[in-house]
């Protein structure tokens, strides 16, 4: 989800941007519909939405605080992650509900090699939600395999 994210916001930055803010993806809704698409997986996943692979990690951090008896660091996490879900819904709220406050460049069709960092990291961040145990269980034989 970072990687897809960054390439994203490496795409929409202009190339001699040093910096880039939430308004410079308002209307990317409307120029790369895609685009958009695909950063909203990235940016739900990052908020821990369920079938997400960002829900999966979260799931599993805060179940293993809960198993080691350490109930104020799961508060303090789902605190965090309240927090962080407001910021992060800026960034979705700024791609559709928001129209640039300058007109911007169009944006020429990404690089295929960008395009496929992107989606190969939007399947990636959909299948580990959608499928967390075929993962898991590879996690684990794998673990047991450096183990021996």
């Amino acid at each position: 989800m970072n990687i897809g994210a960054f390439a994203v916001i490496g795409y929409v930055a202009s190339r001699n941007e040093r910096f880039v803010k939430v308004d410079d993806l308002a209307g990317l809704g409307r120029r790369q519909p895609a685009v958009a698409a695909l950063l909203s997986i990235f940016v739900f996943s990052l908020i821990g939405v369920p079938l997400t692979g960002g829900f999966v990690g979260k799931f599993y951090v805060f179940q293993a605080a809960l198993n080691s008896h350490l109930v104020w660091l799961t508060v303090l996490g789902l605190i965090n992650s309240a927090i962080a879900a407001y910021y992060y819904l800026k960034i979705i709220v700024a791609i559709y509900m928001r129209e640039p406050d300058v007109p911007t460049l169009q944006l020429e069709a990404p690089p295929v090699s960008l395009r496929l960092a992107m989606w190969v990291s939007a399947i990636g961040v959909l299948a580990l939600g959608l499928f967390p145990s075929a993962f898991l269980q590879f996690a684990t034989s794998s673990a047991a395999a450096l183990a021996k």
